[in-house]
């Protein structure tokens, strides 16, 4: 591979990207709009991107993917390991992203095909809404009992009939 590599820092309304050449030399640093970032590489020969791991990434990941780039995706606890830095601004963790990348010494991240991603954030939203659920029983319990009022006790405050 003698490809240059681009490394980027993804936050939520913008990306910082670091194009380095397969020897090591920076190519280019820039910040862009995360809808820029499809446009800004197909300016060069980049077979390879990475980033770390976020919620941040998900469009600019599918977008990449899309169009047939080899996405990195880096387990953010272990590259924070390796490329631990003093000054910590997005020009830097785009060079260290990159760096590993070019290194091959990126720790990856899994990053499921969309099929499994969409069930695991059913599963997810479900579990969530279920909690949510039972709290606010509990909470109707509590004010119940503020009020003084006892629940039937021959049926379930909340079937059917307890509604009533």
């Amino acid at each position: 591979m003698s490809s240059p590599v681009c490394g980027l820092d993804v936050h939520k309304d913008s990306v910082y990207a670091t194009v380095m050449s397969y020897g090591g030399e920076v190519i280019e640093e820039r910040k862009l709009s995360n809808d820029e970032v499809v446009g800004f590489l197909g300016r060069y020969p980049i077979d390879r991107v990475a980033m770390e791991s976020s919620t941040s990434i998900v469009p600019v990941y599918r977008a990449l993917r899309g169009k047939g780039y080899e996405i990195l995706v880096s387990h953010p606890k272990r590259t924070k390991l390796i490329a631990e830095s003093r000054i910590k601004t997005d020009r830097v963790d785009s060079w260290a992203v990159t760096e590993l990348a070019r290194l091959d010494a990126l720790p990856l991240s899994y990053m499921p095909p969309d099929d499994i991603a969409a069930l695991r954030e059913k599963v997810r939203r479900r579990a969530f809404l279920v909690r949510m659920r039972s709290k606010l029983k509990v909470k109707i319990k509590a004010q119940l009992t503020i009020n003084g009022i006892t629940p039937p006790s021959e049926y379930g405050l909340f079937t059917a009939k307890g509604l009533e």
